[in-house]
């Protein structure tokens, strides 16, 4: 009969990542039909505000970044100075640039290093030094195919049998859980305090691990997403403060999963390698011992560039045993793709002020970031509008996560159907509108609670009149 469906890895049959589930792929269904001329449909467009995907939703290239990465790619180009000058609008710092990067890498259709490009690490550790005000290692510095790559990485290594706890935020990024289920390990699961803008509570983390450890778990590892995915919180330092001592407490990994840190909208962003750096210098030899992995990626922020994969990791604090192992591991995977390593450095080292590509890249930046706030405010006002939805401030990443009431007879109805009520909803939303979310369920919630998470990359604020209009046209059907 040959491979079926029960013979292959369980583990990966009982994966789940709802992030690209059902609603995704009957989204996907949608706009392959209006592309074909469906007019039977009840909306004229696909709004996909299920995946942090920013230019499929209209958000524009920088222009810096892809004029440099034009010429990496085809460097014939760079025998006609004059016409990318004076024609095609090509700074002097575009050319000088990628040079720069042609001389490091060769050629980006050749493998690197496995751990990346030399010159690329340098910069990267540069920008983590002007960053947090405290130098970095390039030595301890891994590229990586976008953040999920590090992760997968990370948790391979550290992930030695089912025994293995791995404390996760809830609600999390489903990579998390998913990754988990691959490895035949065990997440251990931490509530963040919806009350408190999705904070970390120390005493639900302690109370989360000593239940772990009571089930006769190896606790290893703490994640923390922060900017939070998919809360859109923004951790103040205090918390960072807390998890990092409890993580010397029990000598945990921390695993900061920072891919948001540019999009931070109230308050700073507060990396954990800045705030360690200054508990270690507060009081000398106690947190000597940490062991953080912090990871970055170009696909989030006014980046944006998903599709390029790229990303690093820096570890701090690690075994030296273990990080040869780390090693091995990308080792085995060869190397990140080498055009996401130059997005990666041109990421960490943008047109500076004085420089020629500055003025645009600038307006850029700040126009991407301004819409995306602007987006954000008035989805969060909508949602303070809407009867039985409640939605803290929109602080950073690029997603809100509303509570939201159903009727019973709606969650009967989503029972009727074999659904969670969230997904139900998120099903009819998605069916009356062509908007794409995900359902709370997805990420994790407390129990007799309901959400959704949305991004507000979506161009426009036409959608969120859609969403309002539904949401009435619901509630007064299940009433």
């Amino acid at each position: 009969m040959g491979l079926t469906v029960d013979a292959i890895n369980p583990r990966v049959r009982n994966a789940e990542y709802a992030v690209r589930g059902e609603l995704a792929v009957k989204s996907e269904e949608f706009r392959a039909s209006l592309a074909k001329g469906d007019t039977t449909l009840p909306f004229k467009q696909v709004i996909s505000a299920n995946i942090g995907n920013p230019q499929q939703l209209d958000q524009k290239p920088i222009t810096f970044f892809r004029q440099v990465l034009s010429l990496l790619e085809n460097p014939l180009l760079l025998e006609k100075e004059d016409v990318l000058v004076n024609h095609l609008g090509y700074q002097a710092d575009v050319i000088a640039r990628a040079k720069k990067l042609l001389a490091a890498v060769g050629s980006v259709g050749a493998y690197s290093a496995s751990n990346g490009v030399p010159a690329i690490k340098e910069s990267i550790a540069k920008f983590i030094e002007e960053r947090d005000g405290f130098p970095a290692d390039p030595a301890h510095i891994y590229l990586s195919t976008g953040a999920s790559s590090g992760v997968n990485t990370l948790l391979n290594v550290i992930c030695a049998s089912n025994k293995t706890g791995i404390m996760i935020p809830i609600p999390q990024y489903p990579l998390y859980t998913a990754s988990l289920s691959l490895l035949d390990a065990t997440p251990v699961p931490y509530y963040l305090d919806e009350h408190q803008n999705w904070g970390t509570n120390l005493d639900t983390i302690r109370k989360s691990y000593e239940k772990g450890k009571a089930d006769g778990l190896d606790v290893q590892c703490i994640v923390i997403i922060n900017p939070g995915n998919p809360t859109g919180s923004s951790l103040p330092e205090a918390d960072i403060r807390q998890v990092i001592d409890f993580a010397s407490e029990k000598d945990l990994v921390v695993m900061a999963d920072e891919v948001y840190q540019t999009n931070v909208f109230v308050g700073k962003f507060h990396s954990f390698k800045s705030v360690l750096r200054s508990m270690q210098k507060e009081n000398p030899g106690k947190y000597d011992k940490v062991q953080l992995a912090s990871l970055h990626s170009v696909s989030k922020g006014m980046v944006g560039e998903c599709g390029h994969r790229g990303g690093y990791f820096e570890l701090d604090g690690f075994d030296p045993a273990v990080e040869a192992n780390i090693y091995k591991f990308v080792s085995i995977m060869l190397c990140a793709p080498v055009i996401g390593q130059c997005m990666v450095e041109l990421m960490v080292n943008p047109p500076r002020p004085g420089e020629p590509s500055f003025e645009l890249y600038d307006k850029e930046y700040k126009g991407i970031f301004n819409g995306l706030q602007e987006r954000a405010t008035a989805l969060h006002k909508a949602f303070g509008e809407m009867e039985g939805v409640s939605c803290a401030e929109p602080q950073g990443s690029m997603y809100l996560f509303p509570t939201i009431t159903l009727s019973q007879k709606a969650i009967d109805a989503a029972k009727a159907e074999g659904r969670q009520p969230d997904e139900f909803y998120a099903m009819q939303l998605l069916n009356a509108t062509g908007i794409c979310v995900i359902p709370g369920s997805g990420f994790g919630q407390v129990e007799g609670t309901l959400h959704f998470r949305t991004t507000f990359l979506a161009p426009g604020t036409e959608w969120v009149g859609s969403i309002v209009k539904f949401h009435k046209e619901f509630m007064d059907k299940y009433r």
